[in-house]
């Protein structure tokens, strides 16, 4: 079993014997909100910036540090200043800018409750006709759920469905058919976070990107980035 699956099996047993059917809701309703509102601040910086796309990019990248699998507490504001001045360790962003330019469809998979809020705005920029966003299907840990979505109006921005699985990660053979035809038929696959990386690491598929930071030395070694460090990877050139 890989980690994401171990990790529904210890969710499921928390459930039956608490009967808490999301035990994380407060805490992704708090994330949410929290970003929301760093969301007004920072939308009209963005679009005014002299490059929209890359402090969009930036900001969905920082968004991943809202992660309660990983961390007890974190600093979200702390993160936004180092990510937005920090170079990414590995950098296929202008590869990513050019895909989306030619791309008849995006799939974007999300990760975590409040990093949703940045992802909007990502795809606020991005300004495609076509971009599905995958929520996982029913609570796993701090994961982006159906709820999550239309809290924060991703739905008014993007076709948001779910992956038919409530796993913190996108495991292609455990998800709905609906969703495997989607995923196979779209340009690009932007997948957030070390979870959903999990899941697709043996996917040598060029059309992922890889947006995260590196939290664990297993994604340190499996990507060659330091722990700590963020990365936009095309899984394809590594």
């Amino acid at each position: 079993m890989s980690g994401p699956e171990i990790q529904r099996e210890l969710q499921m047993k928390l459930v039956e014997m608490t009967g808490i059917t999301d035990p994380y809701r407060e805490e992704k309703n708090l994330s949410n909100q929290l970003a929301l509102e760093l969301y007004k601040d920072w939308r009209p910086r963005v679009l005014a910036s002299d490059d929209p796309f890359l402090l969009a990019l930036r900001l969905s990248i920082a968004g991943n540090i809202m992660d309660y699998g990983a961390f007890q507490q974190f600093d979200l504001h702390q993160t936004i200043d180092q990510v937005v001045c920090t170079n990414f360790y590995i950098d296929h962003s202008s590869m990513l800018r050019e895909r989306i330019r030619n791309a008849r469809s995006i799939l974007f998979l999300g990760d975590n409750a409040g990093e949703i809020v940045f992802d909007k705005l990502l795809i606020e920029v991005i300004m495609h006709p076509n971009v599905h966003y995958a929520v996982k299907g029913g609570p796993a840990l701090n994961d982006v759920t159906l709820d999550d979505a239309l809290e924060v109006g991703m739905d008014s921005v993007a076709d948001v469905i779910t992956n038919g699985y409530n796993a913190s990660s996108t495991l292609l053979d455990k998800s709905s058919d609906s969703f495997r035809n989607l995923y196979h038929s779209a340009d690009i696959i932007v997948s957030k976070g070390q979870g959903n990386f999990e899941g697709l690491l043996n996917h040598r598929d060029p059309r992922l990107f890889f947006l995260m930071m590196v939290k664990c030395d297993l994604i340190a070694e499996k990507t060659g980035a330091p722990k700590g460090s963020y990365i936009v990877l095309n899984y394809g050139k590594n």
